[in-house]
């Protein structure tokens, strides 16, 4: 969806957030990977809150969807190191040194365990301090930073050194494999959101059944009004579609042997995989060694135009996820919300969140993470099955509107920073 807003405007709107400025911390923007971190920036827009970004890196990229393109031009991004950044800092020594010492000594002792947290935690320190100057300077009211890792870390840094509330959403592998100071980290945010139960009981394990109120979930949500079944569709070939960065948590490989098995079966089918990544290599030397190269297409990242387009197209939406060796997870794809909203139906693995979207034989269906045979099985039964695919899809959308519906969650955060 094209947006007209200049550089300088958000939507807004006279709701919970009027009056209000918030800060969102991330790890780098804009990263068409991220799209929940985006639309929710823009929902808490709408919300009437006065939103400002101050990533800790810039992504370089040249996709951006078009929503991103005011954000990026209002951007607060900061150099590792300039003049300004050094004044911050005598700043602080000069005027809250307790409060710095602290805020340093506190990160490095959290970060110890870690090579690259700990490297992460000296390269971001500078600039995280000049940033939480700007914050006090520019009067934001509360700071929300989205995963668990360094920009949870940054958040923690700025209520150290200014006040300013803070608290953070954790999604998937910030929480299965980097926790390093999660507990200072629920224990001084104002509130932590978990995007969903599963990544809830994890903080809690973690951390300490005493945060229970602190620790809320939301889940990531869609644009229910935008994401819709189209009128009318002119696929003549059942199309299988994966959405997501091509990594091994995603899974793809997986699915490209349920292509195989599905092909040597006789099924006509054509499956893209949208995304980019670091395994794309791999899959696409997998898809030439199973003969699949006319049938399973590496598409490349797509804008959400693009994405809505294929996705009206569809017949089965496949999100393989799968643990990986170093111990990652995904949280709930926020694919499988896209296409549940469009009345796709899903194929998802049994792993983390997913099962709190996804009602198995109701809503969608579940296999097991890495089964390549009951993801082909799974898949071969909605191509069988229009009627199935009709029921599942119908009440796929149903599930998303209740739970998952972008501007309701948004308005769920929104009482919850405001207070």
């Amino acid at each position: 969806m094209t947006t007209t807003a200049q550089p300088d405007e958000l939507p807004a709107g006279p709701r919970t957030g009027a009056g209000r400025q918030i800060a969102y911390i991330m790890s780098r923007f804009p990263k068409l990977s991220e799209t929940f971190v985006l639309y929710e920036m823009l929902a808490m827009a709408e919300q009437g809150f006065d939103v400002e970004l101050y990533p800790l890196l810039r992504e370089r990229t040249d996709l951006v969807h078009p929503e991103a393109i005011p954000l990026v031009a209002r951007a607060n991004f900061q150099p590792l190191v300039s003049v300004a950044i050094i004044g911050s800092h005598l700043h602080f020594l000069l005027r809250r040194p307790r409060a710095y010492v602290r805020a340093l000594w506190a990160l490095l002792r959290g970060t110890a365990g870690s090579t690259r947290f700990l490297l992460g935690a000296l390269v971001f320190f500078p600039k995280i301090a000049h940033i939480a100057r700007l914050m006090a300077n520019r009067g934001v009211d509360h700071v929300h930073c989205h995963f668990a890792s360094h920009p949870a870390a940054a958040g923690f840094v700025i209520h150290r050194l200014t006040g300013i509330p803070f608290s953070f959403t954790a999604h998937g592998t910030d929480l299965h494999v980097d926790r390093h100071m999660l507990r200072e980290k629920v224990a001084e945010a104002a509130f932590v959101i978990a995007i969903s139960e599963d990544n809830r009981r994890v903080i809690l394990d973690e951390c300490g059944d005493q945060w229970q109120a602190k620790v809320a979930v939301i889940h990531c949500g869609v644009d229910t009004s935008l994401f819709r079944k189209p009128a009318s569709t002119t696929s003549t070939k059942f199309t299988i579609l994966c959405v997501g960065r091509l990594l091994e948590v995603k899974g793809q490989i997986h699915l490209i042997e349920a292509c195989r098995i599905l092909a040597a079966g006789g099924l006509d089918f054509v499956c893209h995989l949208v995304g980019e990544g670091p395994d794309r290599d791999v899959l696409a030397a997998r898809i030439r060694e199973v003969g699949l190269g006319h049938r399973v297409r590496l598409a490349g990242s797509l804008a959400r135009p693009q994405l809505l387009e294929l996705l009206g197209t569809t017949d089965v939406l496949v999100a393989p996820s799968v643990p990986t060796r170093q111990g990652s997870r995904e949280g709930i794809p926020v694919s499988l919300m896209e296409a549940m909203s469009m009345e796709v139906p899903v194929v998802a693995s049994r792993i983390s969140g997913i099962p709190e979207l996804v009602d198995d034989g109701t809503s969608g269906l579940l296999v097991s993470p890495g089964d390549a045979e009951a993801l082909a099985g799974a898949i071969g039964r909605l191509y069988e099955d229009p009627e199935l695919r009709h029921r599942l899809g119908r009440a796929g959308r149903s599930k998303v509107v209740v739970e998952f519906d972008l501007s309701a969650n948004a308005a769920r955060l929104g009482e919850l920073v405001a207070g």
